[in-house]
C-alpha cells in the first residue's frame, strides 16, 4: 500500500470533467472518459433496458438492415409530379421535415410554398398566394409521405418535375424534385419573378431534356456513382462536385445522341455543369430508396428518416410505422457568409439529413476532409466524425468506403437504443437558410440530431412489446 501511494498516479475520471481538475492540479496524470448514465430519465432508462439484449429486435434489426445493403437505387426517368406521387391532390403542396401547418411553418418555407403557388397559376402575386395558401384550399404534407425527398423547404408541387428512382430488388420507387442551383432559388424561399421564371424554364426545357437523355441512355444505377464520389472528395451531401461530374460524364454522350435542339442541349449542358449541387437531389432520392427498403420491420429498432421542417426535427423508425418522433429543431452555430450570423440563421431545415440517415453525409466525412472549409472544423474533425458514428450504428455499409480510414466501409443503420444509451447525437453537415423568405443561404455548419427524438423513440417501442 505505501508503496502505491509513493508511485506516481495516472487516474482515469469517468463522468464530469470538473472532478478532474483538483486531481491534475495535484500533479497527478488524468484521463478524461466521457462517459454519462443512459437516457437521464427513469422512465426512458426503464424502456431502454427493455429493448436490450433481446434476440427478436436483433433479428428485425438484421432484416432491415439487410433490405437497406440489398436496395439498388436506379435511375429511371423524369416525370411530373402529379403524374408519378400516387394520391396527390390537384392543390397539395409537399414540403421538407415531419408534418406542420401553414399557421406553424417558417418563413423561408412560406415563401417557397407562396412561390409554388405562383408557379402553379393558383395566384397571380406572392401577396396574393399567401392569403390562398393560410385559406384552406391548399392541403400541405410531408415530402417523406409521398415516397419523395427534398433540400431546404422541400417544395413539390404538382407540375414541378421529379427525378424518378426504382429500387427493382423491393419493387419500390421515390423521387425528389431538380436543384434549382444556387442563388436566390425556391428551396430558400424566393419566389421573385426570375425564380418562377427559373422554375419554367426547368419544366419547359431541363425536364423534357433530361427525360429524353435518360430514355437515350437506359437506367443508371446510382450507388456506384455515390461509391466513386467518397473516393474522390465528396461526402454526398454539402460537397457533391465529384458525384455532379460523374453523373454529367454519363449524360452528356447520351443527351449527344437524344436529337436535342443545339440551343436545348448547349442550355442545359451549362445549367448543370455550373451547379455543383445537381446531384444532390439525386444522392437523397437514393438514400430515400435505400432506406424505405428498411422500413416497417415489426420489432426494428433502426432509424430510416431524419427530417427537419425548419420548426421541429423528426425523425422515425422502421419498427414504428409511419409515427413521427419530433423535436424542436437546433440553430446551428457554423461558417456563415461575410455580413451573417447566428442572429440570421433559420432553424435546421430540409430532407436532406436523409444522407447522414443512410451513412453518407456527415457520417462519411472522412471521405472529404476539405468539406470542412464549408461547414467549420478541422480536417481532423472529418475523421472523428466518421470514427464516432459508429458507436450509434447497427453495421456497416461495404459499397461506401472511407480512403483516410483505410478504406473502412461507413457506419450505417442508426440505432435508437445505441443513441440513448451512449448520449451520442447522429451528426449531420448541413446549410444554413436566412429565418427571412428569399434571402437564400448565409452559411453552412454542423450540428447534430436532438436526443429527445430517440428517447421518444425508444418509448414507444417498448410499448410494443408486452414482456
Amino acid at each position: 500500500m505505501s508503496d502505491l501511494f509513493g508511485a506516481p498516479l495516472s487516474v482515469i475520471n469517468v463522468g464530469l470533467e470538473q472532478f478532474a481538475a483538483p486531481i491534475r492540479a495535484a500533479g497527478a496524470n488524468v484521463a478524461d472518459v466521457d462517459w454519462a448514465p443512459p437516457a437521464h430519465d427513469e422512465d426512458i432508462a426503464r424502456a431502454l433496458s427493455r429493448l436490450v439484449n433481446r434476440v427478436d429486435i436483433e433479428a428485425a434489426n438484421q432484416t432491415a438492415f439487410a433490405r437497406y445493403l440489398a436496395a439498388q437505387p436506379t435511375l429511371k426517368g423524369v416525370g411530373m409530379a402529379r403524374d408519378v406521387l400516387d394520391g396527390l391532390g390537384e392543390r397539395t403542396i409537399l414540403h421538407s421535415g415531419p408534418p406542420i401547418t401553414w399557421e406553424d411553418m417558417c418563413a423561408p418555407v412560406r415563401g417557397a410554398i407562396t412561390g409554388a403557388c405562383v408557379y402553379e397559376g393558383w395566384a397571380k402575386t406572392p401577396a396574393e398566394a399567401e392569403t390562398l395558401a393560410g385559406s384552406g384550399e391548399i392541403s400541405f404534407a410531408p415530402c417523406h409521405h409521398f415516397g419523395a425527398v427534398g433540400p431546404m423547404a422541400g417544395i413539390i408541387s404538382p407540375s414541378m418535375p421529379l427525378w424518378i428512382i426504382e429500387d427493382p430488388v423491393h419493387d419500390h420507387m421515390t423521387f425528389s424534385n431538380l436543384n434549382e442551383g444556387l442563388g436566390k432559388v425556391l428551396r430558400f424561399g424566393a419566389n421573385s419573378p426570375d425564380v418562377i421564371a427559373h422554375l419554367e424554364w426547368m419544366r419547359d426545357v431541363l425536364a423534357p431534356a433530361l427525360a429524353a437523355t435518360l430514355a437515350t441512355l437506359g437506367e443508371l444505377e446510382l450507388k456506384p456513382i455515390m461509391a466513386q464520389a467518397l473516393h474522390m472528395g465528396d461526402e454526398v451531401h454539402n460537397r457533391n462536385g465529384a458525384a455532379s461530374a460523374l453523373l454529367i460524364k454519363r449524360l452528356i454522350p447520351a443527351a449527344l445522341d437524344a436529337g436535342l435542339e443545339p440551343e436545348t442541349l448547349s442550355a442545359v449542358v451549362t445549367f448543370i455543369n455550373s451547379n455543383d449541387h445537381f446531384f444532390l437531389n439525386l444522392s437523397m432520392a437514393a438514400c430515400k430508396s435505400m432506406l424505405d427498403a428498411a422500413h416497417g420491420v415489426p420489432g426494428s429498432s433502426l432509424v430510416t428518416a431524419m427530417a427537419r421542417n425548419g420548426v421541429n426535427f423528426g425523425i422515425r423508425v422502421s419498427g414504428l410505422g409511419d409515427a413521427w418522433f419530433e423535436a424542436p429543431a437546433s440553430i446551428i452555430d457554423g461558417l456563415f457568409f461575410p455580413g451573417y450570423s447566428t442572429a440570421d440563421a433559420n432553424p435546421d431545415l430540409g430532407d436532406s439529413s436523409i444522407t447522414e440517415t443512410c451513412g453518407i453525409g456527415a457520417f462519411a466525412m472522412a471521405a472529404s476532409p476539405a468539406i470542412v472549409q464549408f461547414v467549420g472544423g478541422t480536417a481532423s474533425d472529418a475523421l472523428v466524425n466518421s470514427q464516432r458514428m459508429a458507436h450509434i450504428t447497427f453495421g456497416r455499409n461495404g459499397a461506401f468506403t472511407l480512403p483516410a480510414l483505410d478504406f473502412l466501409a461507413t457506419p450505417a443503420g442508426i440505432d435508437i437504443r445505441k443513441v440513448v444509451d451512449t448520449g451520442i447525437a447522429p451528426v449531420i453537415n448541413t446549410g444554413i437558410a436566412h429565418r427571412e423568405a428569399g434571402i437564400g443561404q448565409v452559411g453552412a455548419g454542423i450540428t447534430h440530431a436532438p436526443l429527445t427524438c430517440f428517447s421518444a423513440a425508444v418509448a414507444a417501442l417498448a410499448k410494443t412489446f408486452d414482456d
